[in-house]
């Protein structure tokens, strides 16, 4: 029973696991251990011809509690130290009756880029909630031209 279980969550975690092809990173278990502590943030990648764009929910931070960089030449790094400021009330006898939305204290994401990803060429903006992280790509490598040398 427990391989079916493994094949059934191997399944539904299926765009985890197109990211991971495409994005490679390290183990599960030094990922872990690295973001211990962090809570991940839910992205989404798109992979356009020229771009690669990742849109992030970032609920309630503002782009200073947000920081976008670039380690060990090609891993993108999301992370953030803010908290999300909760509305005070004001009002005498006014309280909350329930509190769902709490956001982490700490949020932290990395990506590794693929090698056509130019990481001088990151752009980034934070706009309703979602944080936008565009990185460019490089230009493909020029095809090898073959010439055909005539024998004497």
């Amino acid at each position: 029973m427990s391989a079916v279980a493994d094949t059934l969550t191997h399944w539904f975690n299926f765009p985890e696991n197109i990211e991971k092809l495409m994005f490679p990173s390290r183990t599960h278990e030094s990922r872990d251990h690295e973001n211990k502590g962090c809570s991940s943030i839910p992205a989404d990648i798109l992979d356009t011809p020229k771009e690669f764009i990742f849109y992030l929910d970032v609920p309630g931070l503002s782009k200073s509690d947000i920081q976008v960089t670039v380690e060990d030449e090609n891993t993108l790094v999301i992370k953030s130290g803010g908290k999300r400021k909760r509305e005070e009330v004001e009002e005498e006898g006014c309280k909350y009756t329930r509190l769902e939305r709490k956001a982490p204290q700490k949020l932290m994401r990395k990506f590794r880029l693929p090698e056509n990803a130019n990481v001088s060429a990151i752009t980034a903006k934070c706009e309703n909630g979602v944080l936008t992280v565009v990185v460019e790509k490089l230009p493909p490598p020029p095809k090898p031209k073959t010439v055909e040398v005539a024998i004497a």
